[in-house]
């Protein structure tokens, strides 16, 4: 899913919850992963000049869950454990995003390369 503009932020949070309502996700869990959802993709909007979401439901026995992969082509992330750390910003917000996504996240990774881009992939298991 292209993630470009507000817009598409809009049409990206409906479709995280609807496949999180048909993975059996608890309101609280669908308001987890819908949230970290909107800021990594806000992040790919201000600092990466726009990008893509890869949704992919996941299901391990009993177990069900979403992984979410947000990736760019932007100026990538030059220190990550930086970035990560609530209050910091480069764009005059309030510095919580990647660290806020992290925590509303069961699982959390970041891959970036200076002058390569960005990938963030979250998972959040029911």
């Amino acid at each position: 899913m292209a993630i470009r503009s507000p817009e598409d932020i809009v049409h990206m949070r409906r479709a995280v919850r609807e496949h999180a309502v048909r993975q059996g996700f608890s309101l609280v869990d669908q308001t987890k992963v819908v949230t970290a959802a909107s800021e990594l993709a806000r992040n790919i909007i201000n600092y990466g000049g726009g990008g893509e979401m890869i949704l992919q439901p996941l299901a391990e026995g009993v177990r069900k869950g979403l992984k979410l992969a947000f990736v760019d082509q932007g100026p990538g992330i030059p220190d990550i454990e930086l970035a990560l750390k609530d209050g910091y910003t480069t764009g005059g917000g309030m510095g919580l995003g990647l660290g806020g996504a992290k925590r509303l996240s069961s699982e959390f990774q970041i891959e970036s390369r200076v002058g390569g881009g960005t990938r963030v992939t979250i998972t959040r298991w029911k």
